[in-house]
């Protein structure tokens, strides 16, 4: 799992790139931890890098979600490829996390 971390004025993107399962969802959690301590309330996860996600890591999304929300800031996923999309429309996740079709939509998004 390969994580890059970019900042924006309106948001810091995290690009994960390659598999999100019990092996590093950790990492990725510490991660989410650092930039939120960090006081960044918007966070985007570019996801178009993803080949997988266990349910391991769909929890990590939604723990994401919900610690951006209780500091009054956002979690935005986007770029979801296919697959991707598919385990977020099985799962549920699209009704109950914001999902944009391109980075770019979700910094622009309010």
């Amino acid at each position: 799992m390969d994580i890059i971390e970019s900042s924006h004025p309106q948001a810091t993107v995290l690009a994960l790139n390659g598999r999100l399962d019990g092996h590093a969802s950790p990492i990725v959690t510490e991660r989410i931890d650092s930039v939120v301590a960090r006081g960044s309330g918007r966070l985007i996860f570019d996801l178009s890098g993803l080949e997988y996600v266990s349910s391991a890591g769909l929890r990590v999304f939604l723990t994401a979600a919900k610690k951006c929300q209780t500091g009054g800031g956002a979690a935005i996923f986007a770029g979801l490829p296919p697959s991707i999309h598919e385990v977020f429309e099985l799962s549920g996740f699209l009704a109950v996390l914001q999902v944009q079709p391109t980075v770019a939509e979700a910094i622009g998004q309010p």
